[in-house]
């Protein structure tokens, strides 16, 4: 949900009713990530995909209907072999969607302004999250973090807000968005697990980890989806070379926030690299050595020059970072692992070193070897082997 986030501002601070579809569950071979999502304005707007064309045509019609009665929906697609062909889930997995409506200040399903301020914070970049429950007590209950991401309040601050209490019953006001056939929902959501909830997503914001959760209390279950937007990872590319220059594009085209670095000023310049955040003119190793890094980021080194490659890699591989890869030859990768393990680097360490950096594919100009080294960084944060698929048995997508 959080990817479409600034859309979904736009479309209610122009006083569009928006039916939004998030992945709750994905079993076998499906096409998107949990945490997906696809909204419908009332004006007929379709924002975002849920499975690349597979069943937006069926998700088109639930989101009508929510915007008709304001009631929301769980959903499976793909049940079936013969129900996946039928809405287009020709990859044979099955899709589980919550449909719920969001609405401008004052509208039935009001968005309050606490889960607003985290759609505000994910279209800027920031670190955000939204807890939804999905299912059992207090189905549709939209909850905000209590940590730095959020305001820190208590209450419903972060539910959706109901402009047609009077209709329902003088507790309905803030109350959970009334979902089909959930009873449990009805009951509303235990202040201790609302507490327990809060502080999962918190958890969750500092990982920067989308996940489905249960949470229990005295054998009353709420299964709740923590939808989490991270600052954007880093990858830190060394070496203001022609080949930094293919690297920083691509990188910035999978979501990473590029930062080239030299010690040369006359090669450093913001104008040679475009599609990087940042362009620092300093010393490698000093660099790395106090700038932020985290288990996301990623380090490649392009220099080609022993004077800078090494102190700086001794410096990479002390670091909990994702990846850390070297490009040279043959020869200039043995004599690196050489000089590294006389400066005392261990062996494990070593061994997550990526040199020659990226995988084989036959690239030779900038922009082949910029596709290698990131198909490398891919399979390296997947686990993924990197093989065709061809040559794979099984399911594409990983199974959950």
């Amino acid at each position: 949900m959080l990817e479409i986030a600034g859309e979904l501002l736009e479309a209610l601070a122009h006083g569009h009713r928006v039916a939004v579809a998030t992945v709750t569950r994905v079993l076998g071979s499906a096409p998107r990530t949990l945490g997906t999502a696809m909204a419908v304005t009332d004006a007929g707007a379709v924002i975002g995909s849920i499975s690349g064309g597979c069943v937006e045509g069926a998700i088109f019609e639930s989101a009508q209907e929510v915007l008709s009665d304001g009631r929301g929906r769980l959903t499976e697609f793909g049940v079936t072999d013969d129900d996946a062909f039928a809405v287009g889930l020709s990859c044979g997995g099955t899709v589980e969607v919550f449909l719920t409506e969001f609405a401008p200040a004052g509208r039935r399903n009001a968005l309050a302004g606490a889960a607003r301020a985290q759609l505000a914070r994910a279209t800027a970049g920031r670190a955000a999250g939204l807890a939804l429950v999905v299912s059992g007590a207090g189905a549709g209950r939209i909850l905000v973090p209590n940590g730095p991401a959020g305001p820190g309040t208590d209450g419903d601050a972060g539910s959706l807000e109901d402009a047609g209490a009077a209709a329902d019953g003088p507790d309905a006001a803030g109350a959970a968005l009334k979902v089909d056939d959930s009873d449990a929902a009805e009951a509303g959501l235990d202040p201790d697990a609302e507490r327990r909830i809060r502080a999962e997503l918190d958890a969750r914001i500092t990982r920067g980890e989308t996940d489905l959760g249960t949470v229990d209390c005295d054998g009353v279950q709420s299964r709740v989806l923590y939808l989490v937007a991270a600052t954007p990872p880093r990858c830190l590319i060394f070496g203001a070379v022609d080949f930094a220059a293919a690297l920083s594009a691509a990188a910035s085209l999978l979501g990473y926030r590029v930062t080239v670095c030299d010690a040369r000023a006359v090669f450093a310049t913001p104008e040679r690299f475009p599609a990087a955040a940042e362009v620092v003119v300093e010393w490698p190793s000093d660099y790395l050595a106090r700038t932020d890094t985290d288990a996301r980021t990623v380090v490649c080194v392009l220099t080609h020059d022993e004077k800078f490659d090494l102190p700086l890699l001794e410096t990479a591989l002390g670091l909990d970072v994702a990846y850390v890869g070297a490009m040279g030859s043959r020869r200039s990768h043995d004599r690196r692992m050489l000089r590294l393990r006389e400066a005392g680097v261990a062996e494990p360490d070593l061994a997550r070193l990526h040199s020659p950096i990226g995988l084989d594919l036959g690239a030779s100009s900038p922009e082949e070897t910029a596709v290698s080294i990131v198909a490398e960084i891919l399979a390296a944060r997947s686990g993924a082997t990197g093989l065709p698929l061809r040559d794979l048995p099984g399911p594409i997508h990983p199974v959950s």
